[in-house]
């Protein structure tokens, strides 16, 4: 805690001053926007292109129900063009402060000014929401002060990084694990210290687990400060998709529940990731925020320029919502894409993350009008963007208004959350029919999808689970969502699964279905890390975590949607198969397609073929449930051998011959373990000519020159 309790001091320092000088005001610079930390004060910057009056307060503590001091800006003096900025003398890191704008109440314009209710700064890199604030006060006509979230200004200066660096991982290496930082340790069974559970500390105890899985990167859900209160009556905004601001860390992950220590809690855990050779990747909701639509609170934008921000109905003043969360952000008008950007260098140069998952990335491609534009700037923006040039970008290429765009997202840098991918690979194995040809398409990077557009090999971002929906053990073991915990009726969360039970809802004794439903999450990972496209796992999938048939936890802060470390000792042997699995699809040269520029190129370079149960006959028919084919490396030329059998019936499959070649056998994952998954270079030799694939099951071989003197 040696950085945190040096930024305290540094705001302790900074309130003395303060009350041992008397405050003096200068005009202030436009840019850069926000407030910034300069020698002897600090200069405020806010955009308002409509505002006829602003007011900066400023608090002497966080509780504080009125301010300290105040300042009423001149037009005159502090507006320049659109900015209005003010610099005040004598204060510095951990003041807090607000503002209060005035303006016209024209709704259908996009005009919703309030003079009684206190904002904060769009740019704040700290939010103190505080015992006193309340959600409800921010709604309606009246006042707030008493009860406002306030921002705080920050200087970073300070934090030793200790040379850390980020790991860059290419994307033939990219291993990624999707995970929230409170639900990862927060149960008890974590083991970790109980003032630590929860947090970005939380996250570093957990370092030597997430290495033991192979993974190279975490994706954590999102970070940036949101509204816990944005939720039912009676629950708390759980997965965080509720963002108040994009540049402030949410304060409830830090050891201190605090917003300034909160920030280098954060920069301490990239930090140690980054030491361990982990990446960092932020899922970001840069298309809507916690304000809700014309009911809903207003905190910031609503009540600085409306119509900057967010997409309005301009026949009623209402919020056009394409993001199923009352309100949509305006994401190409000028300012709002000059922030986007900022936030986005913002958590690059200044947190040192790695890249960023952008959630319902297809509402940043519409018009202010909401209509998708063929060359939306922001999108090409972040794309073409040098201070982002070494990050992963990650698109949710959809929206929830039904603008899907996997495969066609704009770009040549963005990857793809293929949910295509998940679709296809629960179908086959759950033993659907008509999907034999979608799934070996899933196997191969989805050509059907990228291949007309030159696309990199690991353009798909495949998952079979994610924080939205089943976890995999869920997939497997409810054939329906059992959501009324939400308190919305089971109405709340996706109908279309595509998911079995396999003879009984839930829970069961029944050890003929417990062992189905444990090879068929076999299945589905061998299948996931042996695809062409990047990996993403999902948080306690490689233990069997369950959320009870709740598919929808959003509101769920309690052990139902926590990690239950028991499970790691339970299912140690499901671990064991993933992280095996890992170190086979890293294992060089194998899977080293860095040479090739494109999905086409490497389809090309391997030699492709299909078979059925005899080779080269494969069964494309509306029926088949099977499918096998060999890849061949050209660099090794070793040839992998993999037999996918949804089938509830075992079949024999003949094996191709390879002259002065012998197989071995990687992976079955009918077999109980150690036998299921085998490392690199210790798998057993196969001298049949054929082999019996059970029901729904999975066999990986691998053809190796024979030795000599055999």
């Amino acid at each position: 805690m040696k950085d945190t309790l040096t930024h305290e001091s540094t705001a302790a320092l900074s309130r003395m001053l303060a009350a041992e000088k008397s405050h003096y005001t200068l005009q202030g610079e436009a840019h850069p926007l926000g407030a910034s930390v300069q020698a002897d004060g600090v200069n405020f910057s806010l955009y308002s292109k409509d505002a006829t009056r602003v007011v900066l307060h400023l608090f002497s503590h966080a509780e504080a129900r009125k301010p300290q001091h105040t300042f009423e800006l001149d037009p005159s003096l502090h507006k320049r063009g659109h900015y209005w900025t003010i610099f005040v003398g004598n204060i510095g890191h951990g003041q807090h402060y607000v503002f209060q704008v005035d303006g016209p109440w024209i709704p259908e314009k996009g005009l919703r000014f309030n003079p009684k209710k206190m904002l904060i700064d769009p740019y704040s890199h700290a939010i103190r929401l505080g015992e006193t604030y309340s959600r409800e006060r921010a709604m309606g006509m009246d006042s707030n002060m008493d009860a406002c979230m306030k921002s705080i200004v920050v200087d970073h200066r300070g934090f030793d990084w200790q040379g850390a660096r980020a790991p860059r991982h290419s994307l033939t290496e990219t291993i990624i694990y999707e995970m929230h930082v409170g639900g990862f340790t927060r149960d008890p069974s974590s083991g970790v210290d109980p003032d630590l559970r929860g947090t970005f500390a939380g996250v570093i105890e957990k370092i030597p687990y997430l290495k033991s899985l192979g993974v190279t990167a975490v994706e954590l859900m999102p970070v940036q400060q949101f509204d816990v209160d944005d939720a039912p009556e009676g629950k708390q905004n759980y997965w965080g998709y509720s963002p108040i601001n994009f540049f402030a860390v949410h304060a409830g992950y830090s050891v201190e529940n605090d917003p300034l220590s909160a920030i280098d809690e954060f920069k301490t855990m990239v930090r140690a990731l980054h030491d361990a050779d982990i990446e960092v990747i932020l899922d970001v909701v840069f298309n809507h925020t916690a304000e809700g639509d014309e009911h809903g609170p207003t905190f910031c934008f609503k009540g600085l320029q409306n119509g900057a921000y967010y997409l309005i109905d301009h026949d009623n003043g209402h919020y056009r919502n394409y993001s199923g969360c009352g309100n949509t952000c305006n994401a190409n008008h000028s300012v709002l894409r000059r922030m986007i950007i900022d936030a986005l260098h913002f958590w690059v140069t200044d947190m040192h993350v790695d890249g960023f998952r952008f959630d319902l990335a297809s509402v940043l491609s519409r018009d202010s009008q909401g209509h998708p534009m063929q060359e939306p700037p922001l999108l090409w923006s972040i794309d073409s963007d040098p201070i982002l040039c070494n990050t992963k970008i990650i698109a949710e290429a959809w929206d929830a208004a039904g603008l899907y765009q996997v495969g066609s997202f704009i770009g040549d840098r963005w990857n793809e959350w293929n949910g295509k991918y998940r679709d296809d690979v629960r179908a086959f194995w759950r033993g659907d029919s008509g999907c034999i040809s979608r799934f070996a398409s899933r196997l191969l990077g989805s050509p059907d999808i990228y291949c007309r557009y030159h696309h990199s090999p690991h353009r798909s971002v495949n998952f079979i689970c994610a924080h939205d929906g089943f976890t995999l053990n869920d997939l497997v073991s409810y054939s329906e969502k059992h959501n009324l915990a939400n308190g919305e009726g089971n109405r709340d969360g996706d109908n279309h699964n595509l998911s079995s039970n396999y003879g009984v809802e839930g829970p069961t004794d029944n050890q003929e279905i417990e062992a189905l439903r444990h090879r068929q999450c076999k299945n589905m990972l061998a299948t996931l890390f042996l695809s062409l496209g990047t990996p993403m796992l999902s948080m306690g999938d490689e233990i069997r975590r369950t959320q009870q048939g709740n598919n929808n936890a959003y509101c769920q802060d309690n052990p139902l949607s926590w990690m239950d470390w028991t499970l790691v000792d339970k299912h140690a042997d499901l671990m064991r198969f993933v992280t095996l699995l890992s170190e086979i699809r890293t294992a060089e040269p194998v899977f080293d397609w860095n040479m090739h520029i494109s999905l086409n190129e490497v389809l090309e370079d391997v030699s492709i073929r299909w078979h059925g149960v005899k080779p080269d006959q494969p069964d494309w028919s509306e029926h088949s449930h099977s499918l096998a084919l060999t890849v061949y490396h050209p660099i090794t030329q070793d040839e992998l051998y993999v037999v996918c059998n949804a089938y509830w019936d075992p079949l024999a499959f003949t094996l191709p011959s390879r002259k002065g070649c012998e197989w071995h056998v990687m992976i079955n994952t009918a077999k109980p373990s150690p036998h299921d998954i085998y490392p690199v270079g210790k798998a057993p030799i196969y001298l049949d000519d054929s082999v019996l694939v059970n029901g729904r099951s999975m066999i990986v071989m691998v053809s190796k020159p024979t030795r000599k003197g055999e």
